[in-house]
């Protein structure tokens, strides 16, 4: 089943084109690495499904056009983690987590019990219980970053779009992120995330778009997006390849043009 489906999506910022006909989809199932240097167009994209910015083409949500659905349809259908980790109000870190549920319940109606146990699991799988009854505004970046990823899990949507989602954790959450998104995908949710570290893009997902200078240029597996070719020419960079167990290792070692072509 087809969740998100954009065709021919060209974007305008400033009278400059950051997206130029752009054209996937992403099924049931799927968590997907969206990849490229520094203003490839990558949170332009993400920033476009949710309707944020105004786009030429086509963006489809679930088969129905995103341009017609309202916010709360929107959010009931998708969950967005945003690269700013900002979190404006000085509550408890469990009131943070639960406005996750906002896009299932009408108006002001309290919590009920399915949504206070799907709160407690995001909590648990975002290693933040310890947190809860702290207040939000006084964590550390990358513990602000696992509360609102917690939130986004809370929102319990078919699709989950990320910007950046691992920058400031430390290594063991990002591969534990990396990790859960993998475990959503195999329960029949789908994951897009935008991604800088190729290492954790290559061992992780399931299938990798690299974008630069905001077109497609590479759609696929990530050992046949990933290529010496690929990052010498899309990101300037030579890099090692390996494999363990029975995943792709890939490691940017020194600039195209300084480093020595390796074997």
């Amino acid at each position: 089943m087809t969740l998100l489906s954009a065709s021919a999506v060209s974007v305008s910022l400033g009278g400059k084109q950051v997206l130029r006909e752009v054209t996937f989809s992403v099924g049931s199932g799927e968590f997907v690495g969206l990849i490229g240097p520094n203003g490839a167009g990558k949170s332009t994209l993400l920033r476009s499904v949710l309707g944020l910015l105004p786009s030429d083409g086509m963006l489809q949500l679930d088969g129905q056009d995103i341009a017609s659905m309202n916010a709360r349809a929107r959010a009931g259908k998708v969950a967005y983690l945003a690269q700013e980790r900002e979190i404006a109000w000085a509550v408890p870190v469990e009131t943070v987590v639960a406005l996750g549920r906002s896009p299932h319940r009408p108006g002001f109606a309290p919590l009920g019990d399915t949504d206070r146990g799907i709160i407690d699991e995001a909590m648990r799988r975002m290693d933040v219980e310890a947190f809860r009854d702290r207040i939000a505004t006084e964590l550390s970046g990358g513990e602000k970053a696992r509360v609102l990823a917690a939130r986004a899990l809370a929102q319990d949507t078919p699709l989950l779009l990320a910007d950046e989602p691992t920058a400031g954790l430390d290594p063991s959450h990002q591969i534990a992120l990396m990790r859960l998104f993998g475990d959503l995908a195999r329960e029949g949710k789908s994951v897009v995330a935008s991604l800088h570290d190729l290492g954790l893009a290559a061992r992780w997902c399931s299938r990798l778009i690299l974008l630069d200078h905001g077109r497609i240029v590479a759609d696929g597996s990530p050992e046949n997006v990933l290529t010496r070719e690929s990052l010498r020419s899309v990101y300037g960079v030579e890099a090692f390849f390996g494999e363990a167990d029975g995943a792709r290792i890939v490691h940017p070692l020194d600039l195209a043009d300084r480093g020595r072509a390796l074997p």
